[in-house]
């Protein structure tokens, strides 16, 4: 597909100019006036370049520059100007603009800086797709009965073809889980592309499953295939489908019944041969009690089903995360190589985790990241993990009584943990009143929110 550059320039003889010159180059090309107008004509399309003046009516370059990037961190912008400042191209190239050209405009440099950038982006492209295709290829571990149960379950269903529905909170792999059956599928061949339902505006959900043809809509300047045709004879894996619209439902349902779809403003019937992965965080069952999703729609993505165990139902499997995150993160380093002490472990181990894997992994690049030592110990946790995994009061046992009342403070801390911190519950798994608790956790120092956290806790 040609590239596609958007100008934005207030002067109509510039437009005129650039867009003649750069069609010429077979690229393709579209001008506006403002700023704002340009960021209509950007979303919900995009472009691979975008040149943009400083000085422009209302919305100023660096204004929309910054809306740009926020917009896509991967388009390249070429910032020009008729009286451009070393202040100013400064500034910009901070905000991520690619170069910053003076007027008069030289068609020869013009022509050279954006054949760099678009070169440059397709390099960035390259880099993201390998990173992408490493950072798929985490795989299913642990030993633990709950985990190795799923593990026998994809082994024999990954050859086949039936839909799967992966069930699990947030942060328990889901995405790996789907990869994995795809790279142990007769389609590993082929494309395997995961679709956030949750992260993408209903308004935009059915043209980036489905695509569209030139002219669909405002801003449709050329034909888009959607995740549906772009994953044909591969794996399309939906995450979070909870939270998709009974519209949008209604029409992949049709599309998997039917195997074919038409693109968004498109008559033409295109055939589709695709494996649906679906995966949510829902109580799928409860949504359709409640209408908010469609009975058959789900009988047809759960052909089968796949319960994915939270981390705290798998402990035991703890350690192997750490090392493997380790491993992972350590290999991004410079120089030097960090390692962890059993204690810290030990407490990691310990820790209930309700962002599961995810949260670990986050806190183990954290960990490599910032500890200056060779070892992470138990002191380099963050405090609410010490805290809540039931770490030691600050205060040596010198004594039989200081003794006790380090194993008591550990032992509450413990079964508040198991209880998600509600007293009430505690009380009664320790047999006690929760006066008594209440009592017990104020001579031990132990301080509970309205909201059931520690007093200090930190995320």
């Amino acid at each position: 597909m040609e590239n596609r550059i958007l100008v934005i320039d207030d002067e109509l003889s510039i437009q005129q100019a650039l867009k003649g010159a750069l069609e010429d180059e077979g690229l393709e090309v579209v001008t506006v006036g403002t700023g704002e107008d340009g960021l209509a004509r950007f979303w919900p399309t995009s472009f691979d370049l975008v040149l943009l003046d400083v000085w422009l009516p209302g919305m100023d370059g660096l204004e929309v520059l910054r809306t740009l990037k926020q917009r896509d961190s991967q388009v390249e912008v070429i910032m020009i100007s008729g009286h451009g400042t070393i202040e100013t191209a400064v500034k910009a190239t901070k905000m991520g603009a690619y170069d910053f050209i003076e007027k008069p405009i030289s068609l020869d440099k013009l022509l050279v800086t954006i054949n760099n950038a678009l070169a440059y982006r397709q390099l960035e492209e390259s880099h993201l797709a390998l990173q992408e295709e490493v950072e798929g290829k985490e795989e299913l571990i642990g030993h633990s009965p709950a985990i190795r149960e799923v593990i026998s379950l994809l082994e024999r269903v990954a050859p086949s073809d039936g839909s799967i529905l992966i069930v699990g909170e947030n942060g328990t792999g889901k995405e790996v889980v789907a990869r994995t059956i795809h790279r142990s599928s007769l389609r590993q061949d082929n494309p395997f592309l995961a679709v956030n339902c949750a992260a993408i505006p209903e308004d935009l959900i059915e043209s980036e499953l489905f695509g569209y043809e030139k002219g669909a809509f405002t801003g449709a300047y050329s034909r888009k295939k959607g995740r549906f045709e772009l994953a044909h004879q591969g794996t399309l894996f939906l995450d979070e489908i909870g939270d998709m619209s009974l519209k949008t439902q209604a029409k992949i349902l049709r599309t998997l019944e039917e195997r074919s779809f038409e693109r968004l403003g498109g008559t033409d019937t295109l055939k589709v041969d695709v494996r649906l992965i679906a995966a949510t965080n829902k109580n799928l069952e409860a949504q359709i009690e409640k209408g908010d999703f469609r009975e058959d729609l789900y009988y047809r993505i759960s052909v089968i089903p796949v319960n994915l165990p939270p981390l705290r139902e798998r402990k035991a499997d703890i350690p192997l995360f750490i090392s493997y995150f380790l491993d992972k993160f350590n290999r991004r380093l410079v120089s030097g190589r960090k390692s962890i002490s059993s204690a810290a472990t030990q407490y990691l181990s310990s820790y209930h985790w309700p962002g599961n894997v995810r949260e670990l992994k986050n806190i183990i690049e954290r960990l490599v990241i910032v500890v200056a030592g060779e070892e992470i110990g138990l002191a380099d946790l963050p405090g609410y993990l010490r805290e809540k995994a039931g770490a030691p009061p600050s205060l040596d046992a010198t004594d039989l009584r200081d003794a006790r009342r380090v194993f008591e403070r550990n032992f509450i801390l413990e079964k508040l943990n198991d209880n998600d911190w509600n007293v009430s519950k505690t009380a009664r798994a320790l047999n006690i009143q929760r006066s008594h608790l209440h009592h017990k956790m104020k001579s031990l120092k132990i301080e509970v929110t309205e909201r059931g956290k520690p007093n200090g806790h930190r995320h």
